[in-house]
């Protein structure tokens, strides 16, 4: 019925509702405008630097796996920065700097939706999700933090299996060696007084900031609570995306006046504005993305598809946990070609999440699930811009190195950081755990 005078009427119509109403649109500007001042200032580049290079030799993979899985909050930066600082922390203790691009690159790449800090993903992902939820509850709504108590727990456990796998498995194979030519400068590492500085005035606001989060959120004084002192459908869970990105915005500021890469008040609206520029690829795929929930909406197909889909599975008595397997493994294939978290989910959310609504089970449990699949397979796929980002700065200090090369040395570590993150999921969803503040237990 898409292909009639009322579907064309509706095309046209709606296109601008569409796409102004689409719930990630605004969220995830919000939240990029103040991620933008904590990179752009420096902050993120500085905060990386400080957590891998004050650690003990010993602890050096477990430090660069822990950043590599936080380091999402800096989005695709995350790769520019921490990449090449794993190489130069591990050749700073004596251990291999190809190991240690390595490790990053995997710890990024492999756990990119593994985060304990909130990320500009959590806003982009909970946004389609909600739109997809919507298409059976039109009530409904998910948070950026719906995923959080998860994330935080596969951040610590994806950082452990890392660590292991690198220092019974990596450490034993002999091509890991850098060229006795290699030679990039260790000075990477080191923090000028200007950014130490920073990081101190960054430190003091951080301080207060957590304190009036934690304040906003306590019976006695949550004056973001629901009337009832609720958190389900409170001002603090609803704008928990405006209160990242004035949190990052704030330690953005704090740091550039403490490193001088502020000097002035029009610097922070032209940092922003940066902010903004870097989501033009991803404002011109929300375009299409909300067309395509429109039309599934207006024409009922969502409704068919899922109802069929899910009947279907109901009759067959295939159990949920297989059904979550099956869907997992289909999500990490699909997620070699198509490297773009946002792009898999807004074409498979439509389908998936109302599918699985109809067995009961919510649409943060699904999302949960697509994280995985959408990291995982990852650092493999040599689909991803990324991967031969690592490879160039692998060349560094092994001249010879190919795709295969970087391959064979971040699939153990792929796989191996898969089984365990799916495993937390079915332990997680078995005991029937939160998976975040406000989200259904299961």
């Amino acid at each position: 019925n898409l292909i009639s005078l009322d579907g064309l009427r509706m095309a046209v119509g709606t296109a601008l509702e569409g796409y102004g109403t689409f719930p990630p649109l605004i969220t995830i500007m919000v939240v990029m405008m103040g991620v933008a001042l904590a990179e752009r200032s420096g902050f993120l580049n500085a905060w990386m630097k400080t957590s891998v290079s004050k650690v003990p030799p010993a602890l050096i993979v477990f430090a660069v796996a822990l950043a590599g899985t936080v380091a999402h909050v800096a989005s695709a930066a995350a790769y520019v920065i921490l990449v090449p600082l794993g190489g130069i922390a591990f050749k700073a203790v004596g251990r291999s700097p190809v190991l240690g691009v390595v490790v990053a690159y995997t710890a990024i790449a492999s756990g990119y939706d593994a985060s304990p800090v909130p990320t500009p993903n959590d806003a982009i992902f909970a946004g389609i999700t909600t739109a997809a939820a919507q298409l059976v509850d039109p009530d409904a709504y998910v948070s950026p933090l719906s995923n959080w108590f998860f994330n935080i727990a596969s951040s610590v456990l994806l950082a452990l299996v890392i660590t292991v796998v690198t220092e019974l498995v990596l450490m034993r194979r002999t091509n890991l060696e850098a060229d006795e030519n290699a030679d990039v400068d260790e000075g990477g590492l080191t923090l000028t007084p200007e950014e130490s500085r920073g990081l101190r005035y960054a430190l003091v606001v951080l301080v207060v900031g957590l304190a009036l989060i934690v304040v906003s959120a306590l019976p006695a004084t949550g004056f973001l609570l629901t009337p009832e002192g609720g958190l389900d459908e409170s001002p603090l869970l609803e704008g928990i995306a405006f209160i990242i990105a004035m949190l990052f915005g704030a330690l953005g500021i704090a740091f550039g006046i403490g490193a001088k890469t502020i000097g002035k008040a029009a610097d922070v609206p032209t940092l922003m504005a940066e902010g903004i520029k870097t989501l033009a690829p991803v404002l011109v795929l929300f375009f299409s993305i909300s067309q395509f929930l429109a039309y599934f909406k207006w024409t009922n197909i969502s409704d068919i598809a899922s109802i069929n889909s899910a009947e279907v599975l109901r009759d067959l008595g295939i159990p949920v946990w297989a059904i979550f397997l099956v869907l997992l493994a289909f999500m990490s294939l699909v997620n070699i070609l198509i490297t773009s978290g946002s792009a898999m989910w807004s074409i498979l959310a439509p389908i998936v999440v109302p599918m699985l609504m109809h067995l009961d089970v919510p649409a943060e449990t699904t999302q949960a699930l697509f994280r995985i699949a959408d990291s995982g397979s990852t650092a493999i796929t040599p689909m991803s811009p990324y991967f031969i980002l690592a490879l160039g700065f692998m060349q560094r200090y092994q001249k010879n190195a190919g795709i295969g090369t970087l391959a064979s040395h971040t699939l153990p570590l792929a796989v191996c950081m898969t089984l365990a993150w799916t495993a937390l999921f079915f332990l997680w969803w078995g005991l029937g755990l939160p998976l975040g503040p406000g989200a259904p237990v299961r």
